[in-house]
């Protein structure tokens, strides 16, 4: 049957406590299933203030509204504003999410300095934030995880290096076409990437005549011809969880009308022949709708 991998990305604590809920009842009132990365520990978005200066930051803010979809107190944390520890304070949360019988995996430990420093930094830098979210997950889970999502698709030699070492089934932290063996400078990475393969709502919005009317039929027309390989579509609480759920509906029943299964990205691996996977490198590459460059496997 064909299948969509659901992923879903949370990125703050308002959209772990408030979105993650709306969409874990959204998606059980459509029988679907999905994939819940979280990041668990300090909420520090305010500091993302410094994103100002890069090219194409003013655009993406003015196309997709941050402040109706994060909230002023979320855009004040780690700046005027101290920032709530997002693992202490919602692990209830996120154990029901498991408990609901959804995968849960790590999106990082700290959003902000993940996906912002990620890139540059070395092995010892790399290796102690993601440690940090290895053990706080095992903390709230009494369990090791088995998948990882990085924070803005940002990622280094090191980080993918720790996918293998830590023992990830997979990781997703890549845009591409389909299921790939990662290589870095040839070096072969034994961790299967399942990377993005469809655009997210907020590349899209108010982009080329896309609007909230329109946007779930545009995506709607790219997976109307099945991939071979299915589709992964990444979603985030604070927006598809927030004022978008009704857009994400829209989604999901045109998807089953479409013929698509809803499955985790731990399903959807299942389905795969991982020994057969082709190898690609990753590389960084700037990607349509988004700020500065992505990893994403090289054709």
């Amino acid at each position: 049957m064909k299948q969509i991998a659901l992923k879903v990305d949370v990125d703050t604590y308002r959209g772990t406590r408030e979105g993650v809920p709306r969409l874990v009842e959204t998606l059980q009132r459509f029988d679907a299933q999905a994939t819940f990365f979280f990041s668990l520990g300090p909420d520090h978005t305010g500091r993302a203030i410094k994103r100002v200066f890069r090219p194409g930051f003013i655009g993406k803010v003015s196309r997709t509204s941050v402040v109706e979809h994060y909230g002023i107190k979320t855009l004040l944390y780690g700046t005027l504003l101290p920032s709530p520890d997002i693992g202490k304070k919602c692990a209830d949360i996120m154990r029901m999410v498991r408990t609901a019988g959804f995968e849960v995996g790590i999106h990082c430990y700290d959003h902000i300095r993940w996906q912002d420093y990620v890139a540059d930094q070395d092995e010892e830098w790399t290796r102690r934030e993601l440690q940090r979210a290895v053990d706080r997950y095992t903390e709230i889970f009494g369990e090791a995880p088995h998948a990882h999502a990085a924070a803005g698709w940002q990622m280094n030699r090191h980080a993918l290096r720790l996918m293998q070492r830590f023992g990830f089934k997979y990781s997703s932290d890549t845009r591409g076409t389909h299921p790939f063996i990662p290589t870095w400078q040839a070096e072969i990475i034994a961790c299967p990437q399942l990377p993005t393969t469809l655009p997210t709502l907020d590349e899209l919005m108010n982009r080329d005549g896309i609007t909230l009317e329109n946007i779930a039929q545009h995506i709607l027309r790219l997976t109307e011809n099945a991939s071979q390989s299915g589709h992964v579509f990444t979603l985030h609480a604070e927006l598809e969880g927030g004022k978008w759920l009704p857009i994400f509906e829209q989604l999901l029943q045109g998807w089953q009308d479409q013929g698509y299964e809803l499955v985790s990205m731990q399903q959807y691996l299942q389905g795969l022949d991982v020994a057969a996977l082709p190898r690609h490198e990753m590389v960084m590459r700037e990607v349509e709708g988004r700020i500065g460059k992505l990893a994403v496997a090289a054709a």
